[in-house]
């Protein structure tokens, strides 16, 4: 019994500091919605038609998601956020198993360089590149199976932008 005791305290202590570091809200350091970020339209230099806005809208979502920001409605953010889809990538996965040239998965990839500015200062607070991904399985409509994948790509991209935001040293 005595040692049934021992492990249940060693394993209340142990599963208690692994809480130790965490706090709640932002982490760098900033009052959540201290400052506002307002989010200009993604260029879109890629093939993919409407992406950029695809990706703006995730963008501005996750930032209210996330809460460490205001997300700003008119022109008069803290912090302006720019970007520019610079390349979409789709990379072969997985073949067929009788026809080792028809693709049936692909990771589709796509990179943005992302700016955000002070908007008193025009102080560089961020010039990244930021890329987002995900699965599409083919099926039988390539197109298709894109187009749907689309909205999960443009959420992988702006959860990314945003956590290099919300993590911030400025």
């Amino acid at each position: 019994m005595a040692l049934a005791g021992r492990l249940l305290a060693w394993g209340l202590a142990l599963g208690l500091s692994g809480c130790a570091s965490y706090h709640l809200g932002p982490t760098n350091g900033q009052a959540a919605g201290s400052k506002s970020v307002q989010v200009n339209p993604f260029l879109n230099e890629t093939m993919e038609p409407q992406m950029g806005d695809d990706v703006t809208n995730q963008v501005r979502k996750q930032l209210q998601r996330n809460g460490t920001f205001h997300l700003a409605s008119a022109n008069d953010g803290d912090i302006i956020v720019s970007g520019v889809l610079v390349s979409y990538m789709r990379i072969p996965l997985a073949f067929q198993p009788t026809d080792a040239l028809t693709v049936t998965d692909y990771s589709v990839r796509l990179i943005a360089q992302v700016t955000a500015r002070e908007r008193s200062s025009g102080k560089v607070l961020l010039n990244q590149t930021v890329s987002g991904t995900t699965l599409v399985i083919v099926g039988s409509d390539l197109t298709s199976a894109e187009r749907q994948a689309r909205p999960l790509l443009a959420a992988d991209l702006a959860k990314n932008v945003t956590a290099l935001l919300a993590e911030g040293s400025w």
